[in-house]
């Protein structure tokens, strides 16, 4: 096996077929299929299987995928040993992040990493559970994960970042009879809203209700984290959802509160030990950066009288619009409109 093998056996998984991989990587499809067909016969075992005119991945195939990202993967570290370049302008980071997380905050960080690296590709994948996020890093799979923090077992470099704060969400027009922030055991009896079971975020929900005394009177169980803040704006329950949703649902009409003591949980990102490639480093340094600034942001606005969930929506407001504003001027499709007006 060699390197080209390992890329042109990804780009046939990415691209969904021979013809599409040829096309994306530049090559004659001839060349592709003979190269994907050595590596089977290298490897004594089919890689893929042969339906109608297109391919699915066959049980072997699905086992080399992780490797062979991690074998490209160091490829990239080795180049850039080499080359010592800093400056991150092409690449790819493939990121495993639990499914509630890739809302917030990651769509913030990834927002912000494209405004200033648009042609470093960046690919998400999603685990319910902690154990399935560290398991995508350990395997190569992905390079980065975000994930809470610590993890059960110290078998991975760990970055800490953020405490995710958590609110109160009620319907809208709910009546106002619970202080603000509003003790956990007041919580008794008010029916929720929940996520799935065995999802790290209604895992640690319960958890800390369990631990303040409170039984969680659950009335609707939805299976999309999606589905959660219509069910509440629609009146179904009340639920405890990230800041950052809150302050959307708090836009939206729904009453939120803080809660006493408050609920958090420590966010980072995880790697595999030993040196990440340039765009994955950039991408931890930047949106460590990004995170500093943003509790700077969030610190003076509660100095000057804001509740945190005041001081998150102005924070979250501000840095959506310098995000946008960046795209904008840097977009390719706002160069086309400004060529053709």
């Amino acid at each position: 096996m060699d390197v080209r093998q390992m890329e042109y056996f990804l780009a046939v998984v990415d691209n969904g077929g021979i013809n599409r991989a040829a096309e994306a990587l530049h090559v004659a499809q001839p060349s592709l299929s003979q190269s994907v067909r050595k590596l089977e016969q290298e490897l004594k075992t089919e890689l893929f299987h042969r339906v109608g005119r297109g391919l699915v991945l066959a049980p072997a195939g699905e086992a080399l995928v992780g490797p062979a990202r991690q074998v490209l993967r160091e490829m990239d570290v080795a180049r850039a040993a080499v080359r010592e370049v800093r400056e991150v302008k092409r690449g790819r980071i493939d990121i495993a992040a639990l499914s509630d997380m890739s809302t917030d905050p990651l769509s913030v960080w990834v927002a912000r990493f494209r405004v200033n690296h648009p042609d470093v590709r960046l690919r998400v994948e999603e685990r319910d559970d902690v154990a399935g996020v560290a398991e995508l890093v350990k395997t190569g799979a992905c390079e980065l994960g975000m994930t809470m923090l610590p993890l059960p077992r110290d078998e991975l470099a760990s970055h800490p970042l953020v405490s995710q704060h958590f609110a109160l969400v009620c319907p809208p027009g709910t009546e106002d009879d619970l202080p603000d922030p509003a003790p956990l055991e007041m919580l008794n009896g008010i029916p929720l809203v929940i996520g799935d079971r065995h999802t790290a975020s209604r895992d640690y929900i319960e958890e800390m209700l369990r631990r303040s005394g409170v039984e969680a009177n659950i009335v609707v169980e939805v299976p999309q984290r999606g589905a959660v803040l219509p069910m509440v704006l629609a009146g179904a329950g009340a639920a405890i959802m990230p800041h950052r949703i809150a302050v959307e649902a708090q836009q939206r009409g729904a009453v939120v509160k803080e809660l006493d003591p408050p609920l958090r949980r420590d966010v980072g990102i995880v790697h595999r030990r030993g040196r990440l490639t340039e765009a994955a480093s950039a991408f931890l340094e930047e949106s460590t950066e990004l995170v500093d600034s943003w509790a700077r942001a969030i610190d003076r606005r509660m100095h000057a009288g804001h509740s945190r969930i005041e001081a998150a929506a102005l924070t979250v407001a501000a840095m959506e619009r310098r995000t946008l504003d960046e795209f904008r001027k840097a977009s390719p499709l706002q160069s086309r409109r400004a060529s053709s007006s």
